[in-house]
């Protein structure tokens, strides 16, 4: 059986609609953007931990390099959204062979970089919760609460889309 040609108007309307995908590359550089930020935002936390490290308690020292922690699971996190986001939504990066390219970027897809990132949200919210935990005279005990119930949230909803990506990935494709 022949499939019809796409009219003119079809061709040109689906050009259109693919060549949108674009918008979203000055999303991806507002991103970059805001990871430059937490870099200067990690330095500028590891100059206070340094000059100050004398004169601070052991509890002070480790929410410090918490909150570094805290400043690179979330870089880390960006890293995923713009290299991951970018190369499943927008264009490929043709880094076939490059020897840094990450390993997870070879078999990533909007399911795949789902389960990734709601694992990033897991393990930003376990520095907050800790952090909240040494600190924990400072805290109401209904905040505690409330960010224990979103942690466990967060863990929910990741065994939740993992299940789901794993129940609607081809069969034998690996992750």
């Amino acid at each position: 059986m022949d499939t019809p040609k796409p009219t003119s108007y079809r061709r040109t309307l689906g050009s259109l609609i693919f060549l949108s995908r674009w918008l979203q590359a000055p999303l991806y550089l507002g991103l970059i953007v805001a990871q430059g930020v937490y870099v200067f935002r990690f330095f500028m936390e590891l100059k206070h931990l340094i000059t100050d490290a004398a004169s601070m308690q052991e509890a002070q020292i480790m929410l410090l390099v918490l909150g570094l922690i805290d400043v690179v699971m979330i870089a880390n996190l960006l890293i995923m959204v713009i290299i991951g986001g970018y190369e499943t939504f927008v264009s490929r990066l043709n880094l076939e062979g490059h020897p840094d390219q990450p390993e997870w970027l070879s078999h990533v897809n909007a399911g795949v970089l789902k389960v990734k990132l709601a694992t990033a949200l897991i393990g930003i919210s376990s520095i907050h919760l800790l952090k909240t935990f040494i600190d924990v005279g400072k805290h109401k005990d209904n905040e505690v609460m409330w960010q224990v119930i979103i942690h466990v949230t967060f863990v929910a909803s990741a065994i939740i889309l993992a299940w789901i990506e794993r129940l609607t990935a081809p069969k034998g494709e690996k992750h």
